[in-house]
């Protein structure tokens, strides 16, 4: 077995044998010749199965230590891909910090079909055991969690889940397989927006779900096939290139974290800093109201302002009216999700850069706060 820089590079991705070329091609084909009715070199029509898509599927499984993988169109058709799981009465377990797209289609969808959804802090492993109904088919957790940062231990949320005889589903955008790899502490499937770090240019959109267990791909696959919310060849192609890179610009990505962390530590103006000691999403807490927070954006030049994560460039976003403004404002404060909250992606820019951006932005907020750590 490869070691995983390798793998980034070489998993899916044998040189084209008809042409020796170094990079999977961009088949552009919405369907494939068949030696006769029913039989096919493999490929038959590019929404069950397409070549630049399985090189994608391999090489993501491979990273994450799994055997089988599934690419989707975005990270929520990855989502609701797993939920397809699920019956009318069941029940979910889920991180109560977590994506708002993914409590929108939790509380605002899949609820409608009478799906019950129980939402926890999943870093209290007392707290998860004590959720789990009769009725629970799965454990939902967010590690590190968006926006908060909070860490869930894996293992030990996969014990009690597997006790219980229940699944384990571990959203790993944040850690990325270069951090972290669920499957080998015990989760059934992992759900990635390869929007993100994997494919990290922002330009493009993809999701992805992984897992070691035959009997679910077999399900998830046939919801795949089905539903049909995969990615084009083109997006394929360009989440591949970025996965080619993915150690070198995870490397960088926090190492420049780690840099704006201590700065905002120091900093007087800053109430509170969330961070886990890895990764490169720092949140930090204005003691300011919403229009306070919106003046500060207004002042940073490098950092941009805007949704995702996970880029070369430099993002930041303000969860209250932005990622999370589906949230109901009395779950967003239950929670720990302040008005005054930044989430930063933190990019591959010169480090001294980016914090010069926010000392120039930060000089203007109004009185000087005592710095509490979170993480």
């Amino acid at each position: 077995m490869y070691r995983f820089d390798t793998l980034a590079i070489h998993a899916g991705q044998p040189n084209d044998a008809a042409t020796g070329a170094v990079t999977v091609p961009i088949y552009q084909t919405s369907t494939f010749g068949q030696i006769e009715p029913g039989v096919h070199r493999g490929f038959g029509y590019a929404r069950t199965e397409h070549p630049t898509r399985r090189a994608l599927e391999e090489c993501l499984a491979s990273l994450e230590g799994a055997r089988y993988g599934l690419a989707f169109a975005s990270g929520m058709a990855a989502i609701h891909n797993v939920l397809s799981l699920l019956r009318h009465g069941d029940h979910v377990v889920s991180t109560q910090d977590l994506y708002g797209g993914a409590w929108r289609i939790f509380t605002k969808y899949f609820s409608k079909f009478g799906v019950d959804f129980t939402f926890v802090d999943s870093s209290d492993l007392t707290a998860v055991e004590r959720a789990i109904r009769p009725e629970t088919r799965l454990l939902w957790l967010e590690t590190p969690s968006n926006p908060l940062l909070k860490t869930t231990d894996i293992a030990g949320c996969s014990a009690i889940a597997r006790r219980a005889g229940i699944r384990t589903v571990v959203d790993n955008t944040f850690a990325t397989p270069v951090l972290q790899q669920p499957i080998a502490l015990g989760a059934d499937i992992v759900v990635h927006s390869t929007t993100k770090y994997i494919n990290g240019h922002s330009d493009t959109l993809g999701g992805a779900v992984l897992t070691d267990d035959e009997s679910l791909f077999t399900d998830l696959k046939f919801f795949q096939n089905a539903i049909g919310a995969v990615p084009g060849p083109q997006d394929c192609f360009l989440i591949l290139r970025g996965i080619k890179t993915l150690p070198l610009r995870m490397a960088r990505h926090c190492e420049n974290a780690r840099g704006v962390v201590e700065y905002l530590r120091a900093h007087d103006r800053i109430a509170k800093v969330h961070y886990p000691e890895f990764g490169a999403i720092v949140s930090f807490e204005l003691d300011a109201s919403v229009d306070e927070t919106i003046a500060f954006s207004k002042r940073l030049r490098l950092w941009t302002l805007a949704e995702s994560l996970g880029s070369v460039k430099s993002l930041f976003c303000h969860p209250p009216t932005m990622t999370h403004a589906s949230v109901e404002p009395e779950v967003r404060r239950r929670v720990g999700i302040a008005d005054g909250l930044i989430r930063l992606s933190v990019g591959l820019e010169d480090v001294r850069d980016l914090i010069d951006d926010l000392d120039q932005a930060l000089a203007e907020v109004a009185s000087p706060r005592r710095v509490a750590c979170a993480g």
